[in-house]
């Protein structure tokens, strides 16, 4: 399928030149003829881009034309690319997650690339169209959105090197209070393991004077000791777990 109208009475050059795919976004000049093959906004994770095709006769006149009388077409692929910007920009101001952030980074990749290729493409067409000073304009639109574009690329990438620094904080300072509880729990053990290890060579079936109201109340007292256990594990373990 031609990418160029065919109502466009353009040099045959060009239909040569441009293949199947809209190719990277550049200029092209021949005979007084000239043809911006330009991209539309592209999405994220989009393989394929959108050509936006403008034409300028060696009349100075210019297709596709413009909704608004006296300007040019190409302005108006430029408000598509802020009204972009736009909405990543308001989303940047919503999001809170790193999944968020590094979802906004894969729509900003394309755009900033797009939109400083198109600034690109533009100060050529300025360059080599000296008297179109409407080409100024747009250049400069151009650039406003590339700086845009990059300004917030930096706050993205400012914001997901923030949270991963603060994760890394949160997990060293986890791996702190961890050693800690580790350390009383140590130190814990060194005392009560003498005891528990005479204990278990001897035996603690020693007369304690207990056994009669053992007898006369059981098991109580038995649910007595394993609620004063229970009772003391829970002191301990908010000794140990305390930061």
């Amino acid at each position: 399928m031609p990418l160029l109208p065919s109502t466009w009475t353009v040099p045959d050059v060009f239909r040569d030149r441009l293949g199947d795919d809209v190719g990277r976004q550049r200029l092209m000049q021949a005979d007084g003829h000239t043809l911006l093959v330009l991209h539309a906004p592209p999405q994220a994770d989009q393989d394929n881009r959108e050509g936006r095709f403008f034409w300028r006769d060696p009349q100075g006149q210019w297709s596709p034309g413009g909704m608004v009388h006296g300007q040019l077409a190409i302005g108006e692929l430029l408000a598509e690319y802020e009204k972009a910007l736009d909405r990543v920009d308001a989303q940047e101001d919503t999001a809170s997650s790193a999944k968020e952030y590094f979802d906004l980074m894969r729509t900003l990749h394309p755009l900033t690339r797009a939109t400083h290729n198109l600034h690109t493409v533009l100060q050529k067409a300025r360059e080599e169209i000296p008297d179109d000073r409407r080409l100024i304009v747009l250049r400069d639109k151009a650039y406003a959105l590339s700086r845009q574009a990059e300004l917030l690329q930096q706050d993205v990438q400012s914001a997901i090197d923030y949270a991963i620094a603060r994760r890394a904080e949160e997990q060293a300072e986890s791996g702190a209070r961890q050693a800690t509880a580790a350390h009383r729990l140590n130190v814990l053990a060194a005392l009560f393991f003498p005891i528990a290890t005479l204990g278990a060579i001897y035996g603690m079936n020693l007369q304690h004077g207990l056994e009669g109201i053992d007898a006369q109340y059981g098991p109580w007292p038995l649910m007595g000791m394993i609620a004063g256990g229970l009772a003391a594990g829970a002191v301990i373990a908010g000794i140990v777990t305390r930061k």
